[in-house]
């Protein structure tokens, strides 16, 4: 059950995010394959953040350091696009059209998440 909401929490912030912003296009017929659709996409951007993201934290540290952590909305925000380009290249009908729609896009996405952990975070409600 965890590994799903693992997965189902950012492709519901995904599609939140694209409802919100205008450049953030998918364009998939039915509910299903949009729903499908930002499945694969949620996956592809858990793993490119789970790959890229520390590598990009060590070498910026001081960057983040810096600008107090605000650099880090910049990389996941670049994050976002490098997802939307990966799901271009592997024919998932998910494009972002330019800087400012990933960036806008990964601080809704971000909060979702944040909202949507809150609710089904398991350990926290078992605590009480």
């Amino acid at each position: 059950m965890k590994l799903l909401l693992r997965i189902l929490i950012p492709a519901a912030a995904l599609g939140i995010a694209h409802l919100l912003i205008a450049g953030i296009e998918l364009t998939s017929g039915s509910n299903v394959s949009k729903a499908g659709t930002l499945i694969a996409v949620a996956l592809i951007f858990g793993i490119v953040n789970a790959v890229l993201k520390p590598i990009v934290k060590t070498v910026g540290c001081l960057f983040y350091v810096l600008t107090l952590g605000l650099i880090g909305l910049v990389v996941n925000g670049l994050l976002l696009w490098l997802c939307s380009w990966l799901a271009g290249k592997l024919s998932l009908p998910f494009h972002i059209t330019g800087f400012w729609p990933a960036f806008w896009g990964a601080i809704i996405v971000g909060f979702v998440g944040w909202l949507l952990n809150l609710v089904f975070d398991e350990n926290r409600r078992a605590s009480r």
